[in-house]
C-alpha cells in the first residue's frame, strides 16, 4: 500500500470538529449543501488523486514542457489530470451555479483541493489560476467581460493567468513600463515583456486569458497609475469562437527547481501593433483589481505549502514504521532483531517536528478558507465585515508561515528516510524542491513581513492587529477552564503580552529613527508573530481534542487526540521559546545586518 496522501482524519477533525464546516450549510450560499456533499467531494477529489493525478506525478517532474520556437509540448499525462480535475468539477467549486461551479464553501474546496496538490501539484497550478483569474473578472469586470471571459474559463475550455512581473520590475511594482494605448474602438494596445508567468503558454485549453498589469499612456508614475487589462492569447469574435492569434508571443521557458510540469514563461506582448487587450474596470486602479487575485494566491500558496509539508510528513511516517534498522541504546544484545526506525528517539523527534509545522500550517489555511466563507457569506454585515478585517490581516501569515515551515517539514521527511530521501524512487525530495518555490512565490517571505509590519498593524487604527489579539484572547479564556492546558493557556498569554509590547516598541522607533534599520528585522517580526498565530491554532486543536478524550472515545480516535496534544505540547514546549529571541531582536532595533557595508560583502 503507498503511503496515504493527507490524512483523512486530520482534514475531518479541522472540518467538522475544529471549524464547523457544517454549520456553513445554514446559510442560503451553501443550503443545497450538508455533510454527505461535503464529504462527497472530498472523496471524488480523493479518487481522481490517486487515480488519475498520483500515477504519473514522478513523470511529470522527470518530464518538463519543452518548447520548440511555435509550441509547447508536454507529457499528455498532464492534459489527461487537468481535463479530470475539470469534469470532476474541482475546478472551479466554489463559483456560482450560475457560472459553472459547485457553490461550495471555500474550507470545503481547500480541503479537497489538498488531495489534489499532494498527488500532482502541477496539474492543479494550471486549474487554480484560472479560478483566482475568473474570480477576479467576475468581481472587478463588466457583465459583458464576465459572458466572454470567465465562463468559458468556467467550463475549462480557457485557462488563466496573472501577467504581472517584468525583467525590470518584480515586486517594486512602481516600476513596469509594459504600456498601453487607447484604440478609437475602447479596446487598448499593449506592449511590454513579462517573466516568471505561471501557465502562460501551452496547449491544455483552446485559449488562455492574461490578466496584465499596464501603464496608461500619460498616466501617473508609481502604483497609482498602473491598470488591468484582459488579453487573450487569441481573440474572441462575438459569438463566443476563436478569432485571430493575438500579439502574445512565448518568448522562452524557465526551468525551475521543482513544479517542473507547470510552464513558467516569458511573454512579449504587442511585437508589432500592439495586443489587444480590454480595460478591467477603470484606469489606475489596476493594482487594487490584481490584489483581489494576489490575496486569493497568496491563500493558495499557504495552503499548497502546508499540503506538501503533509503530503512530505504521511510519507516519511509510513516509512519510518516499516524500515527497520539498528537497535535502540538500551538494547545490549547484538543478536536481537533491528527495530522500525520509528522506535528510535530522533526520529520521533523530527516526524513530531513535522507534524507541529505542517498540520499547523494547514490549520492555519483551513481558518483562513473559514474566514474567507465568513466574508462572503455570514447573516450580518458586520460579521462579514469582521472577518475580511481579520482575513486581510493574516494574509501575509497564512502565505508566508507555511512557505517557510513547510519545506522545513519537508526537510525532516528527507532526513527520516536517511539516504533512500535523497534520491528520485522516493518522492520526498520532489516534495521539499515543489515547496521550495513558495517563500518566492506572490511576493516574497520579506515582502510579506513589510505588509505586516509596515501596512497591515496600523491599518484602520489598528483594527486588524486588535481583532486577531482578541480572537486569540478568546481561546486563552477557554482553555483555562482544562486543568491540563491551564499552564499552555499562560504561555500564550506571556507571549503575546512579549509580542504587543515589540509591536509598540517598533512603531515608535519608526518615529525617531532610520526607518531602513528599524524595518531591516521586519521578517523577525514576522516570525514572531506568525509563531503566535501558530501556538494560537495549536491551543485551538487542543481544546478540541482535550474535551474529545474526556468522553472516552474508541481508541483510534484517542489516538488521534493524543497525537494532538502532544503535537500542541511539542510547539509551546520547542517552538515558541524562540520567540523571546526574535522579540529582543527587533525591539532593539538590532542593526548588524543593516549596517554591513557593500564593500565589506
Amino acid at each position: 500500500m503507498p503511503a496515504p496522501l493527507m490524512n483523512d482524519r486530520d482534514l475531518e477533525f479541522l472540518l467538522y470538529e475544529l471549524f464547523d464546516a457544517e454549520a456553513l450549510t445554514e446559510r442560503t450560499q451553501f443550503a443545497d449543501h450538508n455533510r454527505e456533499t461535503f464529504d462527497a467531494t472530498l472523496n471524488t477529489a480523493k479518487t481522481v488523486a490517486e487515480k488519475v493525478l498520483l500515477p504519473f506525478r514522478m513523470k511529470a517532474d522527470n518530464q518538463e514542457p519543452t518548447f520548440d520556437g511555435e509550441k509547447v509540448h508536454m507529457i499528455p499525462d498532464i492534459k489527461t489530470g487537468v481535463e479530470a480535475i475539470i469534469q470532476s468539477g474541482l475546478a472551479s467549486p466554489t463559483a456560482s451555479y450560475e457560472t459553472g461551479g459547485m457553490q461550495l464553501p471555500a474550507i470545503v474546496a481547500n480541503a479537497a483541493s489538498s488531495y489534489l496538490v499532494a498527488a500532482g501539484g502541477v496539474a492543479t497550478g494550471y486549474t487554480a489560476l484560472t479560478t483566482a483569474n475568473a474570480n477576479l473578472v467576475e468581481a472587478h469586470g463588466s457583465a459583458e467581460q464576465i459572458e466572454k471571459w470567465v465562463l468559458p474559463m468556467r467550463e475549462g475550455r480557457f485557462a488563466g493567468t496573472m501577467a504581472m512581473t517584468e525583467p525590470g520590475a518584480g515586486s517594486g511594482l512602481a516600476d513596469l513600463t509594459t504600456s498601453a494605448t487607447k484604440d478609437e474602438d475602447g479596446s487598448y494596445r499593449v506592449s511590454g515583456n513579462k517573466i516568471y508567468i505561471s501557465g502562460g503558454d501551452h496547449e491544455l485549453t483552446e485559449n488562455i486569458v492574461h490578466l496584465v498589469l499596464a501603464r496608461v499612456k500619460g498616466a501617473p508614475k508609481g502604483v497609482k497609475g498602473i491598470s488591468l487589462f484582459i488579453v487573450p492569447k487569441f481573440l474572441v469574435n462575438d459569438d463566443g469562437s476563436l478569432g485571430a492569434r493575438n500579439e502574445v508571443a512565448l518568448a522562452g521557458l524557465f526551468h525551475k527547481m521543482g513544479g517542473r510540469a507547470q510552464t513558467s514563461t516569458a511573454l512579449n506582448f504587442g511585437e508589432q501593433d500592439g495586443a489587444i487587450g480590454y480595460l478591467v474596470g477603470e484606469e489606475n486602479k489596476g493594482l487594487s483589481y490584481m490584489f483581489h487575485m494576489m490575496n486569493e494566491a497568496r491563500i493558495m500558496v499557504g495552503s499548497s505549502a502546508a499540503t506538501i509539508g503533509v503530503a512530505g510528513y504521511q510519507y516519511s511516517l509510513d516509512y519510518a514504521k516499516d524500515r527497520p534498522q539498528g537497535r535502540l541504546l538500551s538494547e545490549k544484545d547484538p543478536h536481537s532483531s533491528p527495530v522500525n526506525i520509528i522506535e528510535h528517539p530522533d526520529i520521533r523527534r523530527m516526524l513530531l517536528t513535522q507534524k507541529a509545522y505542517s498540520e499547523g500550517a494547514l490549520a492555519l489555511c483551513m481558518y483562513g478558507s473559514r474566514l474567507v466563507d465568513d466574508e462572503k457569506t455570514a447573516a450580518t454585515e458586520e460579521e462579514r465585515q469582521a472577518a475580511h478585517t481579520l482575513l486581510d490581516f493574516l494574509t501575509p501569515i497564512i502565505k508566508s508561515w507555511p512557505s517557510e515551515y513547510g519545506p522545513k517539514a519537508n526537510y525532516y521527511a528527507i532526513q527520516v528516510l536517511g539516504g533512500a530521501g535523497y534520491i528520485n524512487e522516493h518522492p520526498v525530495e520532489m516534495f521539499y524542491r515543489d515547496n521550495r518555490l513558495n517563500p518566492i512565490h506572490e511576493g516574497t517571505t520579506g515582502i510579506q513581513s513589510l505588509d505586516l509590519l509596515g501596512r497591515k498593524v496600523t491599518m484602520n487604527g489598528f483594527a486588524g492587529y486588535t481583532a486577531c489579539l482578541n480572537e486569540m484572547q478568546k481561546t486563552i479564556d477557554e482553555a483555562k477552564q482544562s486543568q491540563a492546558l491551564a499552564g499552555y493557556a499562560e504561555q500564550l498569554a506571556d507571549t503575546i503580552a512579549t509580542l504587543k509590547h515589540t509591536t509598540e516598541t517598533v512603531l515608535t522607533a519608526t518615529q525617531s529613527q532610520n526607518i531602513d534599520a528599524v524595518f531591516s528585522n521586519s521578517v523577525k517580526y514576522l516570525d514572531l508573530f506568525g509563531h503566535v498565530v501558530i501556538a494560537w491554532l495549536w491551543l485551538k486543536q487542543a481544546i478540541v481534542a482535550d474535551a474529545a478524550l474526556a468522553a472516552q472515545p474508541h481508541e483510534a480516535d484517542e489516538h488521534f487526540y493524543r497525537g494532538k496534544l502532544q503535537a500542541m505540547q511539542y510547539f509551546f514546549r520547542i517552538e515558541l521559546p524562540e520567540t523571546k529571541h526574535w522579540a529582543d531582536i527587533v525591539a532593539n532595533v538590532d542593526t548588524t545586518s543593516y549596517d554591513m557595508q557593500v564593500g565589506w560583502f
